[in-house]
């Protein structure tokens, strides 16, 4: 029933373009761990009115499957900035649809009524002990995109087999309900509910919890630029820097503002390294700043930069920022802790494909490291049991710039990680310390772990299936690689297949899954290896990393035998020439 989409659709069919129908209607978004991610447009493929409703139908029947208490519970649904001109689609409009299934249903349903960073989604479902949670964004993707991403009532992200349930759920009630597309309806229902000056207040009480050195905060002359790069960062970011008793960051004036065009950046995503950065920069240079933080579109990603000593701007990878907060976050915990036995109960994640930099810290500190297979949704969960079992996570990151500094929040959090790493420069400051030179101090203590990440852009699903199973079967049928060009593969690890060289019975401790490609490599110099398929991107994704025991201070030969390694990785398993692969540009 939406003019725009309908009238899109009624012109195909009138100039009888099958080749476009097909690829609107061909085959439905798939519901999966992420949720939905697709672009706005019309037909089951896109993000509309239509398949929003379509979702929520049958997740609620899901739920309602699951909670025998979810008229009493209720579910939170936040919404970015988000909008899509052509087709009337926009993650307001598709909050309120998915509001209104739910209270056609007699389920309570706690509705932000105004943009929130995604965290704020999760913090909601523990905070208020709801059964679920639903934030409608495409976190930094470009902006045609958007997103729906599900939370379950331990305020993690879903995992299988929810995303199966689910699925099947959609399938069973693709008929909208009697008054489905009539979202005027919530606003006179006594199950509307709006949390967010609750939340706003209780999120910032809670993320104090994190605060260590207010009284440093106050007297720093340290100066910070933030950007939220047209998303929804920018008022939250402020209002953290207030809570922790810093002067609030200069704010990137052309970006602050939520624009679902993103009109200053090529692609919303701070990632993609210094060309998202370039207004910021200008800024810090304008107003003497040293500290750049950058959000994501839906803040739930941070990235940092700092200003060198040779007037150079040093943008830190997800993994060594991990290094740094990691280190940051045990050490204030060592402060308050004096009691030696209460280490045996602390616990840090990182995802498989990040730097095991944390490992390392937790070796010689004495405190557990786990990894889980990649994406938050894996440490979200992992955290919830471990806290249910009476330990302390104390933090957990992936090398994609998620951190989660705050127990609080079972995602990552771009808003707390910001404020908690202006806190850690500040105190560095006290030391006469930059973020550099302390990262190169955790280095220097708990060895060199030098990282390099990339991907190649594939549009075809059959070529990324043809090169996965060329290595799966590279010296005859089922046998790996033995070697990479001049570098000795010393042990496989499939999590596709659930085969692994290094086990006694070869057989992975971490979860496989068939439907996405992932193949770690280790290597005979120590360096590691790991190809992977993106669950919301056209990538192939690779990630490297050389650690060195503390005392090996070549860096630079460290980083010429990675940079050796990816080469021999890029040109003997990914074939980019031979595949066709489109390599990330800046």
């Amino acid at each position: 029933q939406n003019p725009k989409t309908s009238a899109i659709v009624k012109q195909l069919v009138a100039e009888g373009n099958a080749g476009e129908l097909q690829k609107y209607f061909g085959s439905r978004m798939e519901f999966g761990t992420a949720g939905l991610r697709a672009a706005m447009g019309a037909g089951i493929s896109h993000m509309n009115d239509l398949t929003i409703i379509q979702t929520t139908q049958g997740f609620c029947r899901y739920l309602e499957k699951n909670f025998s208490d979810l008229k009493n519970r209720g579910v939170v649904i936040g919404f970015d900035a988000r909008a899509h001109l052509s087709s009337g689609g926009s993650s307001k409009r598709f909050a309120r649809l998915a509001a209104n299934t739910f209270i056609s249903q007699g389920v309570p349903v706690y509705l932000f009524s105004d943009i929130t960073p995604t965290p704020f989604v999760p913090y909601t479902v523990t905070h208020l002990k709801l059964c679920a949670g639903i934030m409608v964004t495409a976190s930094h993707n470009p902006k045609e995109d958007n997103g729906y991403k599900v939370y379950w009532e331990n305020g993690a992200q879903i995992i299988s087999p929810h995303d199966k349930g689910i699925s099947q759920a959609i399938e069973e009630n693709q008929e909208p309900w009697p008054q489905a597309w009539d979202d005027k309806l919530i606003d006179s229902s006594v199950l509307l509910h709006d949390p967010y000056a609750t939340i706003n207040k209780e999120y910032f009480k809670d993320i104090q919890k994190q605060c260590f050195h207010r009284n440093i905060n106050k007297e720093t002359n340290l100066k910070f630029v933030h950007t939220s790069v047209h998303g929804v960062g920018h008022k939250f970011v402020q209002l953290a820097f207030k809570a922790f008793d810093l002067r609030p960051p200069f704010a990137v004036p052309e970006q602050k503002d939520p624009d679902p065009e993103f009109p200053t950046v090529k692609y919303p995503n701070p990632e993609e390294g210094k060309g998202v950065l370039t207004l910021s920069f200008a800024l810090a240079e304008k107003d003497g700043a040293k500290i750049i933080l950058a959000n994501d579109p839906d803040a739930d990603r941070l990235a940092v930069a700092e200003k060198q000593e040779s007037g150079e701007w040093k943008v830190f990878s997800g993994n060594e920022l991990g290094a740094l907060l990691g280190w940051w976050i045990f050490t204030c915990w060592k402060n308050q802790n004096r009691d030696a036995c209460a280490i045996k109960d602390v616990y840090m994640l990182s995802s498989t494909v990040s730097s095991k930099i944390l490992r390392a810290i937790a070796l010689k500190e004495g405190f557990h490291f786990e990894e889980t297979l990649t994406g938050f949704k894996w440490m979200g969960n992992r955290a919830k049991q471990l806290m249910d079992q009476g330990k302390a996570v104390l933090f957990a990151f992936e090398e994609a710039i998620g951190y989660m500094c705050c127990p609080a929040v079972l995602d990552k959090d771009g808003v707390s990680a910001a404020v908690i790493t202006a806190e850690m420069a500040s105190f560095l400051a006290t030391r006469n310390l930059s973020l550099s030179q302390q990262l190169k101090a955790v280095y220097d203590e708990y060895g060199f772990h030098i990282t390099k990440a990339s991907y190649f852009i594939c549009h075809d699903p059959k070529v990324i299936q043809q090169l996965f199973d060329n290595l799966r079967n590279y010296d005859g049928k089922n046998t790996y690689p033995k070697s990479c060009g001049r570098f000795k593969v010393s042990g496989i690890r499939d999590l596709t297949t659930g085969y692994d060289s290094s086990q006694p019975d070869q057989k992975a401790i971490l979860p496989t899954s068939k439907s996405s490609q992932m193949i770690t490599f280790t290597f005979a110099n120590g360096g590691v290896a790991t190809m992977r398929t993106s669950g919301t991107e056209p990538k192939i994704k690779y990630y490297s990393e050389l650690c060195a025991p503390p005392g090996n201070s070549d860096i630079e030969q460290l980083k010429k035998e990675l940079d050796e390694l990816v080469s021999a990785l890029e040109k003997h398993f990914f074939q980019p020439e031979k595949n066709n692969l489109q390599r990330k540009t800046e």
